[in-house]
């Protein structure tokens, strides 16, 4: 079993990647989970919700998890559920994190994946490659994601930059 940690900026290509990269390795569609870390709290948020549904429709099961995520992980892989598990995303679920006040999952995430029965995939977004943002809490935001992915970084086999839809392995062989 295997931990992926796919990164990149907005719009990169990381969820189609992770995506594919699910499906290469689990061809049982009832194998396949998703765990969703988003909450739609606007019509914005819903709209990309709705896209990242509907391009996956039928090709996953799908486990919704905001904050208990290093929950999610363990039950789905102790529960034998799943021979892959496809995460989406790390940066909103630490968004959640903060906005509930729930920093110590950062721990329990990492214990899940590094006691993972199965093959797990986590999107991420690179947060720290712009401009310092104008404000404390942009500020802490931005520090915690890039906290969250070094860790997950760490444990990961595989890690892939994508850049312009293109992926550039960082670490591991894909």
């Amino acid at each position: 079993m295997a931990v992926y940690l796919i990164t990149g900026g907005a719009r990169s290509g990381k969820s189609t990647y992770a995506e594919n990269l699910a499906l290469r390795l689990c061809k049982d569609s009832s194998r396949r989970c998703y765990i969703a870390t988003a909450e739609a709290f606007d019509d914005e948020m819903r709209s990309r919700i709705k896209a990242h549904q509907d391009r996956r429709a039928g090709q996953f099961f799908t486990v919704e998890a905001p904050v208990e995520l290093g929950k999610a992980i363990t039950d789905v892989c102790d529960g034998r559920r799943a021979d892959v598990i496809l995460v989406d995303c790390l940066t909103v679920w630490t968004g959640n994190l903060l906005y509930y006040e729930r920093l110590e999952e950062k721990e329990r995430l990492l214990s899940a994946l590094k006691a993972a029965t199965c093959d797990v995939i986590l999107v991420t977004n690179e947060t720290g490659m712009g401009i310092v943002p104008d404000n404390a809490l942009s500020r802490r935001f931005r520090d915690e994601a890039g906290f969250v992915n070094q860790a997950v970084a760490a444990i990961a086999d595989n890690v892939v930059l994508m850049v312009c839809g293109l992926p550039m392995s960082v670490k591991g062989t894909l």
